[in-house]
């Protein structure tokens, strides 16, 4: 059993390294300000989201690219707040910017697809790009993108999304988990096994989307607006997908304000996770979901044998090393929170990656007031 915990913990480490590499070799772009030429339509699907609202839409407003080359269409998802008046409150003091409101036409078990959908018969500029309505968007956001689609021949760009600087448990265990997340988005691209993305941060050219033929293929999974494109892209022109690891693109979320809708968020997004096309994806899933398993059952052993403490630790904090490692470069690209050693949300954090992972095999989970079955 020891031997196996150890071979687990080797494999995990090696894997980790490797992406750890892969991050290295992402190139940091730094923005140089041409003059901007490319058109963006900025599609965001919203619903009941009131309270942050204007938070994005101020951003945009707020953006360092001429107001003739983007455009906003914002899509409601059958919201019962203030979210449209919301929007057409902004609408109305912002109209020098062209921004349009569409209902959602719901046609598959994916409101967010069918959203996204909905929009790209309606836009008029060549690139889209998503975000969510409780993002906020860097000042040099589209600068960023438009000066690193001049420069290089890609219908498709991931980006960074990082969580606001709040304080409290809650908020730096998000900000950990999304720091990791992000850390090994970057380093599958460095090592040209790119297999997931974030749609509150994602490019692509209309004429891109309707070669792959959109979402078709995977319009029964509640999720996945953004990776399953990502998978179709990298299959058909693995060439014309890039990661933009600039500053000025990084895009802004809110942190989830209990553990219950935090619970849900990751359910949604462990759901996918058996659909992913390609080896590395589903490999990485499932070495993260073992190595945390070894650690509790290790744990479990502790306490009701005679396994040696001392081995438990020792497989926590070489773990936690190379986790550490991948955090702290992922944070100082990002740099707007000061890094904490995240001993105790790595301590709860196998117990939060189990629960998650199984509850998304055999569970639904709900979203925006609304319940998704398995």
């Amino acid at each position: 059993m020891i031997y196996f915990f150890i071979f687990i913990l080797f494999v995990y480490i090696s894997t980790i390294s490797l992406l750890i590499y892969g991050f290295d070799k992402v190139e940091i772009i730094t923005t140089k300000y041409n003059q901007p030429k490319t058109n963006f339509s900025i599609i965001v699907p919203f619903r009941n989201e009131e309270k942050d609202f204007l938070n994005l839409l101020n951003s945009i407003s707020k953006l360092n690219y001429p107001k003739n080359l983007f455009e906003i269409l914002v899509i409601n998802d059958d919201s019962d707040d203030n979210s449209v008046a919301v929007f057409s409150k902004w609408q109305l003091e912002n109209h020098e910017i062209s921004s349009r409101l569409l209902q959602n036409i719901r046609i598959s078990n994916s409101p967010k697809k069918d959203a996204i959908q909905t929009a790209i018969f309606e836009i008029k500029k060549d690139w889209i790009i998503t975000t969510d309505a409780d993002c906020v968007v860097n000042k040099n956001w589209l600068s960023a993108y438009d000066n690193y689609i001049q420069n290089n021949n890609i219908e498709m760009i991931c980006s960074l999304v990082s969580i606001s600087n709040k304080k409290g448990f809650l908020n730096y265990f998000q900000f950990i988990d999304l720091l990791s997340l992000q850390g090994t988005t970057i380093g599958s691209f460095g090592i040209k096994k790119p297999f997931m993305c974030n749609g509150a941060n994602f490019a692509y050219t209309k004429k891109l989307f309707l070669e792959l033929n959109g979402f078709d293929g995977n319009e029964k999974i509640a999720s996945g607006d953004d990776v399953f494109l990502l998978q179709k892209a990298i299959k058909y022109y693995p060439e014309k997908v890039k990661y933009l690891k600039n500053q000025d693109s990084i895009v802004y979320t809110k942190s989830q304000e209990s553990w219950s809708n935090l619970f849900n968020q990751r359910v949604r997004w462990a759901s996918k996770t058996s659909s992913y096309n390609g080896f590395f994806g589903k490999f990485l899933a499932v070495i993260v979901l073992i190595t945390n398993l070894v650690l509790l059952f290790a744990f479990c052993l502790f306490i009701f044998t005679n396994l040696r403490f001392t081995f438990c630790l020792l497989l926590f904090i070489l773990k936690l090393t190379i986790d550490i490692v991948l955090l702290k470069k992922t944070n100082n690209f990002i740099g707007i929170q000061k890094f904490i050693f995240p001993i105790f949300s790595s301590l709860f954090y196998p117990f939060f990656c189990v629960s998650v992972a199984f509850y998304s095999f055999f569970g639904g989970f709900e979203w925006k007031k609304r319940s998704f079955k398995k």
